[in-house]
């Protein structure tokens, strides 16, 4: 930290004028009471207490506030040594106070944003536990019994090794999409840029998800009829998946006899908009914000007994993100959800 004291004598030239007057007063006065008065005898004499003054009060104002300033920057310094090493100490106060002021706000930011963080880090690892223990405890519970000698009945033990490979299954699941997350978000996951038809790939996943649809009486349709290709420029497989967690989504939370729509529309500037629109149980409106977090479930209970990580909207997102395109939310509670998101055109 530099010590280059910015010198203000505003303060001293004004004081220091004030005692020369009030001084030169006092003693032309006394003179013209007592003695003969000489002009330049009252001029020597003020000029001689201005100039007196005016030093001796920069000198220890100066001193006295350089002491205190350095003391507070010595106290605030410590906590961010980078903000103060390259600034000088300045004894003007109105800079001082905008300084300090400035540390204040800034720390105060960094402290919510920290809290913010501890706040999310706690309840990712308690939804994370959360999830992980569910399936554990599922394998457990079934191997433990098949050791304590269920094994010996061929029905149950059957029955028992394809519940635990559901469970085994949930936590590939988990795993895998964490690990998916993580890579996008450190941008270690590439994305390999293709042309392909949208409606192609639209098609493909009505058509996997159509037993899962069919459980529910769901149907699975376009919104109109597409006789021509719409080509993209993205991710084939990354943007497939894409669709494939927000039409099991439609389907999770759809009505029985309900329907998914899936609508593909031309944007200005070289963009498609691809909607996914369902008018099963919509989402409260404080909700949607929260939508895309990692494990947060609209309706908890409902959801787990669905099956999935609980991460699909999040991978949604960031694979969205990862493509430099937006993804948007609209829903009415009880009456449907639209998610839809651009993709580049393609030629």
């Amino acid at each position: 930290m530099g010590l280059k004291i910015k010198k203000t004598y505003k303060f001293a030239v004004k004081s220091s004028l004030y005692i020369a007057l009030f001084s030169t007063g006092l003693v032309v006065i006394l003179t013209y009471l007592f003695f003969s008065i000489s002009f330049w005898f009252t001029l020597f004499f003020a000029l001689s207490v201005l100039v007196f003054s005016f030093f001796v009060l920069q000198y220890r104002v100066e001193r006295f506030i350089y002491r205190r300033v350095k003391k507070i920057y010595d106290e605030i310094s410590f906590l961010d040594a980078a903000d103060f090493k390259n600034q000088s100490i300045t004894t003007d106060m109105a800079t001082l106070t905008k300084q300090v002021k400035k540390f204040a706000t800034d720390k105060k930011l960094e402290i919510e944003m920290l809290k913010d963080r501890e706040e999310y880090r706690r309840e990712f690892l308690g939804n994370v536990s959360h999830e992980l223990k569910t399936p554990l405890f599922t394998v457990q519970g079934y191997i433990s019994t098949l050791l304590d000698g269920a094994h010996k009945d061929k029905d149950l033990r059957k029955k028992y090794l394809e519940r635990a490979e559901k469970g085994v299954e949930r936590l590939v699941y988990i795993v895998q999409d964490l690990d998916m997350i993580s890579k996008l978000e450190m941008g270690n996951e590439s994305v390999e840029m293709t042309q392909f038809d949208i409606v192609q790939m639209a098609q493909e996943v009505m058509d996997l998800l159509e037993i899962k649809a069919n459980k529910k009486d769901i149907s699975l349709t376009f919104d109109e009829k597409y006789y021509k290709p719409i080509m993209v420029f993205a991710d084939y497989e990354k943007i497939q998946q894409v669709m494939l967690n927000l039409v099991v989504n439609s389907i999770k939370y759809g009505k029985q006899g309900g329907s998914t729509e899936i609508g593909i529309e031309d944007l200005a500037k070289n963009k498609v908009l691809v909607r996914v629109i369902d008018n099963g149980e919509g989402i409260e409106a404080h909700n949607i914000p929260r939508l895309f977090e990692r494990f947060f479930r609209v309706d908890k209970s409902g959801a787990r007994s669905e099956g999935g990580s609980g991460l699909g909207l999040s991978i949604v997102k960031h694979i969205i993100e990862a493509h430099d395109e937006k993804i948007f939310v609209k829903s009415k509670f009880k009456k449907g959800s639209e998610f839809s998101f651009t993709l580049e055109k393609g030629s």
